[in-house]
Order: C-alpha cells, then sequence, then structure tokens
C-alpha cells in the first residue's frame, strides 16, 4: 500500500467518524455511559505480548473515550478500572496495575482541566496503596470545580460490597435513630451508594464479547440498555463510542411500561 492509499484510508475513516459524530449529536444522547473495559489480557496474547503491554494499550483506549465522551456531549461516564476481585490477580500484575493508574491519573490531569473534566472515583479507595489513592484523590481536589463531563472510575469496586455499605450505613442511621424502617425506600439506598446524585447509567458497554456484568453497578443498572461488543478494549475507539450510542438511540425504552 503506497503512502498515498494509506492517507485516503485514514481520511476516508475520519471523515466517517466525524459524520457519526455529528448525527448522534442531533438525537437524544445518554446521560451517562458507563464501560466495562475487558480484553486487555486477550489483546496483549493475540500479539504475543506480555499482559501488561495490553494494559498500557487500554490506558490510551481509556484516555480516547473520555474524550470522545466530552465532545459528543455525555455528562456521565464510568469506566470500571479496577475490580474488588482483581486483587486475586498474580501479585506482579496487580502491582503494575497501581502503579500504572496513579502515573496514569497524573499524566492525565492537566488534560482533565484543560478539558472541563470532573473526576469522581467508586469504590473502596481508602484501601489502595498511598501512591494510587493519593493521585487519584489530588485529582479529585483539583478538577471538583470542573463543570463539563464528570468522569467516574471504579477503583476496588465491587457491586455487591457497594450494596453492603448503604445498608450498613442505614442500618446505623437507624441505630442513631435518624432512620426508621418505614423511611427505608429505593431513594434512601440509591443515596447510601456510592453514585449518589448521579443519574443510573442509560447505556452500559462491555467490550472483548463476554456477556457478564461482573458485580458492577448491580444496582444502577436495573433499567439500563446493555450493549456488549466483540472489540477488545484496547481497540476501542471514538468510532466505536459512538456507534454505542448510535445504537442506543435506535432502542426504545420503556422501564417496564408499554
Amino acid at each position: 500500500m503506497t503512502a498515498d492509499s494509506t492517507g485516503s484510508a485514514a481520511d476516508t475513516v475520519a471523515a466517517d467518524e466525524a459524520a457519526l459524530l455529528d448525527s448522534v449529536r442531533h438525537q437524544p444522547l445518554p446521560r451517562h455511559v458507563a464501560v466495562i473495559m475487558d480484553g486487555n489480557g486477550r489483546w496483549a496474547g493475540l500479539r504475543g505480548l506480555p499482559r501488561v503491554a495490553g494494559h498500557r494499550e487500554g490506558v490510551r483506549a481509556a484516555r480516547e473515550t473520555v474524550r470522545a465522551a466530552g465532545r459528543v456531549g455525555i455528562e456521565y461516564l464510568t469506566l470500571y478500572a479496577f475490580s474488588s476481585e482483581n486483587w486475586a490477580r498474580p501479585a506482579a500484575e496487580v502491582s503494575f496495575l497501581m502503579k500504572l493508574l496513579e502515573s496514569s491519573v497524573d499524566e492525565e490531569l492537566p488534560s482533565l482541566l484543560d478539558n472541563n473534566v470532573r473526576l469522581r472515583a467508586l469504590g473502596e479507595i481508602g484501601s489502595l496503596g498511598e501512591g494510587v489513592r493519593g493521585s487519584v484523590e489530588r485529582a479529585i481536589r483539583a478538577t471538583e470545580g470542573n463543570t463539563g463531563l464528570t468522569l467516574l472510575i471504579a477503583l476496588n469496586y465491587g457491586g455487591r460490597r457497594e450494596l453492603v455499605r448503604a445498608v450498613r450505613s442505614l442500618v446505623e442511621g437507624a441505630a442513631r435513630g435518624a432512620v426508621t424502617p418505614d423511611s427505608i425506600d429505593e431513594g434512601s439506598i440509591a443515596g447510601a451508594l456510592d453514585t449518589a446524585g448521579i443519574p443510573d447509567p442509560d447505556l452500559l458497554i462491555r467490550t472483548s464479547g463476554e456477556y457478564r456484568l461482573s458485580n458492577f453497578l448491580l444496582w444502577q443498572v436495573a433499567y439500563t440498555e446493555l450493549l456488549v461488543l466483540p472489540t477488545l478494549w484496547p481497540d476501542f475507539s471514538p468510532r466505536d463510542l459512538y456507534g454505542a450510542v448510535a445504537e442506543y438511540q435506535r432502542r426504545s425504552r420503556r422501564f417496564g411500561g408499554l
């Protein structure tokens, strides 16, 4: 393939992506998109590379997805970065992931500030190592006044553990006399979750073709539109995000009604 033909193909892809972006912008958008970023290890294995190479490429895909979400006008984007079950992975891989998370947050902070992105964290970040916890907390403080896209990173997160924490907080409130059993409803439970004040996801995307929730946002996705893509996460592109939004726009959400 010549340089001219390569350039022409790239121009065609860019034009197609721009047209898709323009199309989805002019239809009702999902306010909140959540993503289970799956497939880093398989991506690396298919290329004969170590798993850590897949994680590095996964960070690049996440960076591009955040920027693409801002361009399309999504208000909230939640990325499942590290689950409470991921601690069971080999110690060397977990250590690499923690260092990668720490350096990535530090490196991306200027871009978050430049693009008016607000960062929030879900999960038990207090149990993370000092390095990654410090980086995340600094970025949260630095971006708390931003008014554009809210980026939620799920770290040391598990949906069941989140529900346990919510129930515990309500029980503690009842013990103090601040909560009565009759006053507990869906709203009070939602208000005790890590996502308090955030609308439930309208669209959940899972890459790599696996049909599992993997303990992610179990309460919040009760009526979320689900989309499973065969794409491995490092190959996920802005065009994939825009295509997912277009698929969401073709669906009819009835929330149990007609």
